[in-house]
Order: C-alpha cells, then sequence, then structure tokens
C-alpha cells in the first residue's frame, strides 16, 4: 500500500473512504510472492534519507525569518499544495518548515531521526522507533504536511490520555500554521465529536474512531455511493450527511500501530441498537449460572485456555441433558443447550473477576487485556456478560440487536492514506505487509541506546517470584534507583501492591482502577527510590522523567514479571527504562505457574512436566526459560491466525450485507 496522499478532487462527488477490492486465491498467491521483492525495496531507508538534505536547505533558509515571515511563507505553502499537490520540493519545504515552528513554539527542533519517522509516515509505512524517541513530535511533520493540502487527518492512538495529551502538547505548532486541532475522547456528545472532526487534524483513539465510523455506517444506511452522497450533499441541511460525525478516511496516522493494527485487532467492534426484553430468557441464564457451577472439571467439561472454549464430555452433556428436562423450552434444542452451557462455562470458570473485567457500582466493566485499561460502556456479546452479571450476582444488563459491525483490519484499509509508528514491529513485519500492504521501516535512534539487560530468572512456583521481586525492589530502594515492576493482570499488581504493605515499602499501583491518575503517577516513577507498580497499560507512549541523581545511580529499573502473549509487548515494557540515551537496566523475573504456559497447567502431561522441572533448579531456569519462549512464539502465530481468520469472515459478512444492499 504505497500511497501517497494527493489533492482532494475539486469535483464535488468525493469518496470518503478507500474502496478495497477483494483478490482472488490466484491474486493473493501473486501479492506474496510479490512482497518478497517489493518489501525490502520499500523498507530501504535511503529512500527516505534523500529528503534529509533538502529540509536542512529549506531549514536554514527560513531560520531567519521572523514570525510573520513565516505565517505568510505558510500561506504560499498553503496555495502551492493546493495547485501542485505533494510534489518532492514542497514535501521537503513543508517538513522544514514544521520542523522551526517547532522549534519556536515548543522549543523542540526535529532530530533527523524524527525526520526519518515523519516521512515514513507520509509515504505509508511502518515506522518502526525505539520508545523514547520522540514519535508525537514526529507525527506533526506528515500530518501539517497533509492537512496544508486540505486533506483531514486522524492521529490516532491507543488512549484517551495519550490522545488528550498529544493534541495539548502539539496544538502551538498547529495553531501557527493555522490549522484547528480537535481531539475525540470518551464521553464528548455528539456534537462535540461532529464539531472536532471538523478540524484539520484530530487526536483520537482506535476504539472511539472506529464506534463512529459506525455510527456513521448507520445513519448513511446503504447510501454509500459517492454519487448517492452528492446527492445527499445537494439536499443541504435537510440531507443525511448533515448527521455525519466524520468527513471520510482520508489520512491516518496510528501511534502504538502493533498494539492498534494486531493486538487489538482479533476482536471486532460491535455497535448495538435498542434492548431487547426477554425474561425467560435472563431466567435461562440464571439456570445455566447454576448448573455450570454443579460441573466438575475433566469430569463434565474440558477447558481450552488459549482457544477460550469450553466444551462438556459425554458425560457433562448427559447430566445437562438430565437437568434440564423439566425446565424452559429454551433447553430442548441440543444445539442451543450446549452453547449456553458452553458460555455459562466460560462465564464461571474461565473470565476472572480483576483480570478479564472489574466490578465497579454493581456493574460489570471490561478491562481492555492489551492496555489493562477500563472499557465503560463496551459488553462482551452473545449473552455471555449477562452471564458474568449474574455469576458477580450484578443486575443483569438487557441484550441488544447487533446494528453493524467491523473489524480493524477491514476499518483501517479503508483509509486513503495510512502510515503508522512503533517501538515494536519487527515480530509482525510480514503481517503488516500481508494485511495493510505497508512495509516497516526502522528507524536509528538519535543517541545511541544505554539500556543494559540483566538476564532472566524462572522460580518454580508464583510465591517464589514474588519473594525474589520483593527481594530486589529492597535492595534497589536501598541504591535510591526507582523500580517499575510490570504486572499481567489487576489481580497480580494488588497481590505484589499487598506484599509490598505488608513489608512496609511506599509504592504507587498503576493499573484499571487507578487510571485516572496515570500522569500523575508516571511523572513520579522516575524520582529517587520511587517504587511502581503497573500493568502494561504503563509502557506505552508516556514519558518518565528522570531527576539528575538517579541518572547518576544508574536510571530507571524494569522488572518484567510475566511474558506477554506476544514478546513486542515484553519489549515495550523493558522499553521504559533508558530512553532518549538516559542509562537505564531491566530484567526479567517469571515463574512456572504464569499465564503464558496456561495451556501445559491445564493438561496431565503438561502438569506432570512442570512439576518435574520444579523440583530441579537448573533445569527450572534454563528449560523452563526455552519453553516459556517457545510457548509465547506458539502464542503469536495463535493470535496471527485468529486475526486472519477473523479478516476473512468480516469480508465475508460485508459480502453479504453488500448484496442485501447494506454493506460497507
Amino acid at each position: 500500500m504505497y500511497r501517497r496522499p494527493l489533492l482532494l478532487p475539486r469535483s464535488p462527488v468525493m469518496r470518503p473512504q478507500r474502496k478495497v477490492a477483494k483478490r482472488s486465491k490466484l491474486e493473493c498467491v501473486g501479492h506474496w510472492l510479490a512482497g518478497w521483492f517489493k518489501r525490502p525495496l520499500q523498507a530501504r531507508l535511503q529512500r527516505h534519507r534523500r529528503f534529509l538534505s533538502p529540509i536542512h536547505k529549506w531549514a536554514d533558509e527560513l531560520c531567519p525569518l521572523s514570525d510573520q515571515q513565516l505565517k505568510e511563507a505558510t500561506q504560499r505553502l498553503r496555495r502551492r499544495l493546493h495547485h501542485a499537490g505533494h510534489t518532492d520540493e514542497l514535501l521537503s519545504y513543508s517538513f522544514a518548515l514544521v520542523r522551526e515552528v517547532a522549534g519556536r513554539r515548543l522549543g523542540m527542533y526535529h532530530f533527523d531521526s524524527q525526520l526519518l519517522c515523519g516521512l515514513a509516515l507520509f509515504h505509508g509505512s511502518i515506522a518502526e522507533m525505539m520508545a523514547g524517541e520522540g514519535k508525537t513530535l514526529a507525527a506533526t511533520l506528515p500530518a501539517a504536511t497533509a492537512a496544508l493540502a486540505g486533506i483531514p487527518v486522524h492521529v490516532i492512538t491507543v488512549n484517551d490520555y495519550l490522545a488528550k495529551r498529544d493534541a495539548e502538547l502539539m496544538l502551538p505548532v498547529y495553531r501557527f500554521l493555522g490549522l484547528s486541532v480537535g481531539e475525540i475522547v470518551q464521553g464528548k456528545s455528539l456534537e462535540e465529536r461532529r464539531r472536532a472532526y471538523a478540524c484539520d487534524v484530530v487526536y483520537c483513539t482506535n476504539k472511539e474512531l472506529t464506534f463512529d465510523y459506525l455510527k456513521d455506517l448507520i445513519q448513511l444506511k446503504e447510501k454509500h455511493n459517492p454519487l448517492h452522497l452528492h446527492a445527499e450533499r445537494l439536499k443541504g441541511e435537510e440531507g443525511v450527511l448533515r448527521a455525519l460525525l466524520m468527513r471520510g478516511l482520508h489520512f491516518g496516522i496510528v501511534d502504538e500501530a502493533d498494539s492498534v493494527l494486531m493486538d487489538e485487532a482479533r476482536t471486532p467492534l460491535i455497535i448495538s441498537g435498542q434492548e431487547i426484553t426477554n425474561r425467560e430468557e435472563m431466567r435461562v441464564y440464571h439456570q445455566a449460572i447454576e448448573l455450570a457451577a454443579e460441573l466438575l472439571e475433566g469430569e463434565h467439561y474440558h477447558l481450552d485456555l488459549q482457544q477460550r472454549q469450553a466444551k462438556l464430555t459425554a458425560e457433562g452433556e448427559a447430566l445437562v441433558m438430565e437437568r434440564t428436562q423439566t425446565l424452559s423450552p429454551y433447553w430442548i434444542g441440543s444445539v442451543r443447550r450446549l452453547e449456553l452451557m458452553n458460555k455459562a462455562l466460560l462465564a464461571h470458570y474461565l473470565f476472572k473477576r480483576d483480570k478479564h473485567y472489574l466490578v465497579r457500582d454493581g456493574k460489570i466493566q471490561i478491562i481492555d487485556e492489551h492496555t489493562g485499561r477500563v472499557m465503560p460502556d463496551r459488553a462482551w456479546e452473545r449473552g455471555l456478560h449477562q452471564l458474568i452479571e449474574i455469576k458477580e450476582e450484578c443486575e443483569p444488563t438487557k441484550a441488544r440487536e447487533t446494528l453493524a459491525r467491523i473489524s480493524y483490519q477491514r476499518f483501517f484499509r479503508l483509509y486513503h492514506h495510512l502510515g503508522g509508528m512503533t517501538g515494536t514491529a519487527k515480530e509482525v513485519t510480514s503481517e503488516f505487509w500481508s494485511v495493510y500492504e505497508m512495509p516497516v521501516v526502522r528507524v536509528p535512534t538519535n543517541k545511541p541506546c544505554r539500556r543494559r539487560y540483566l538476564g532472566r530468572q524462572v522460580y518454580p512456583n508464583i510465591e517464589q517470584k514474588w519473594q525474589a521481586v520483593l527481594s530486589k525492589i529492597l535492595e534497589l530502594k536501598a541504591l535510591l534507583r526507582p523500580v517499575l515492576v510490570g504486572t499481567h493482570s489487576v489481580g497480580a499488581s494488588e497481590r505484589l501492591s499487598q506484599l509490598l504493605n505488608e513489608a512496609g515499602i511506599e509504592h504507587q499501583v498503576l493499573n484499571a482502577k487507578q487510571d485516572g491518575d496515570e500522569a500523575r503517577i508516571v511523572a513520579q516513577a522516575g524520582q529517587a527510590g520511587q517504587v511502581t507498580i503497573a500493568t502494561n497499560m504503563a509502557g506505552r507512549g508516556t514519558d518518565i522523567k528522570l531527576s539528575p541523581d538517579v541518572e547518576a545511580a544508574g536510571g530507571l529499573y524494569v522488572i518484567l514479571t510475566e511474558f506477554h502473549e506476544a514478546g513486542r509487548i515484553d519489549r515495550q515494557l523493558e522499553g521504559r527504562s533508558a530512553r532518549q540515551g538516559d542509562a537505564g537496566s531491566y530484567e526479567t523475573m517469571v515463574s512456572l505457574d504464569d499465564f503464558v504456559l496456561r495451556s501445559w497447567q491445564g493438561n496431565s502431561l503438561g502438569r506432570f512436566l512442570l512439576s518435574g522441572l520444579k523440583t530441579n533448579r537448573l533445569l527450572c531456569n534454563s528449560l523452563g526459560l526455552w519453553i516459556m519462549t517457545i510457548e509465547q512464539k506458539r502464542l503469536e502465530r495463535l493470535y496471527a491466525k485468529r486475526r486472519g481468520e477473523l479478516l476473512k469472515a468480516d469480508e465475508q459478512q460485508s459480502e453479504m450485507l453488500s448484496f442485501a444492499g447494506r454493506g460497507v
């Protein structure tokens, strides 16, 4: 997908999103083969380096200008972009202009590494840039360059905090250039969202953006053809377009692209409509949860922790059939009965409180497993949410009918131009190309990295791991070094917090329950002797500032206490230390009871092998580490397969809806 941004069509018949043609099997094979040759060529850094010399030449000419002269130069650039489009000369000039404005308004001139990142984004690539190298500032280069040409720009990130922070930090640059900036965060009204999307540059989160797109999709119904849109535009205020939130999907820049485009792309986004009242169905859910609590694992059912599936055994099916013969007619059909019991088993045994969800004010709030943040007003589909509510003795919410759905893969491919940036992309380079046709360009650091790796330790059980972590924290606190401990779940962070409280160690906890205090907690995490416990929500997009005495003592010390589903997420947490040339260290301390080995813990042979490792300390550390690494790689392949299956199913559903006249 090497798509250079061009002028918006002068014709009022404007296509608000890109039309993605479905490939035949032969075309898919041809695309895959072409990727072997095309992808490395487009991923070369040299094709972007050639712009550095012209940018610096223009920068030297812009430097002596007064602010008024710089504003006049901006207006001239805007007119030229509207007339000629983004030629190489105007691209270099625009980058130099934005760099000069950022230097004057923010006191930060873009480094060459940030210029290269901006060029990669502008040319439709994934810029892999090490954590702490200033991706937020780099994004202003392509965003402002596209916006000056009249192209609506979306800068997309993973959470409300970062979207709001980045919009506020970069506002002086855009304002000087005569560009308007909007932000889309949770809680904004429809009218506020409409005004924000009307701005030249919009900072938003992936979830809010996609749900707003689905709302517009529902509003448009079957009127997606450019001619239909033109006809609606001619109606003026009476037309459907007046109620739309967005202006289309033209130019997108995705921050933390691996998280947005990969990790969060395993689940479709669904928007629901009116509540469906069915008291009999609620009574059936109560019966299913009560029956699930009586079943025995291994005898009546088996849980597949990796696939998140439950399956009744023959004995379990017979027992359920016997117990439900005198109940509601809902239990008569065998397919419906098995599906209901499988969901009840998942709700009762697989989905855990403080790991997958929180209970606040008598309501279930889902925890985003990728960011560690709460997702208010989100619900699991097809009765699972109601079953979990009943398990936790909350008032069950009413089921809702599905109005629209889309996967992230299909949504982001609708952008006319898409670029992304992240610190961790090398593991999914081929998937970025196969799904989005985006090459990964590795951008060098501005300063040499001083991060020290201090090894990995595997402990037989989780108790020994926490004791070792506690000892390490005490040791580092005595040296006045700040410590950031990364945990996999809310429950794990609270368990460690309890141990630190018992030991009398002051600390801060950052998880889904304290997400409102993120800025304050992160701001203090680099102080001497500070201890911070965090889920992976703290591993994205925020800088931990170090005091001079901390830098002299060795910088921030990061302890990773569990392997995540992907090595990229581990590397994001490691990247919290030694940013922008600072000193820093990281260490991994895990156990054989951890989440990544749950498939081994769920079968007899796996438990037998793990018990053997736990009795031999040498094998536990060497062989155990190898097993965990292999299992993590298997999980990465599994989730990549799921993403592919979801995209395929999403495309098939879109075809069926299109045949019915309601497709995207």
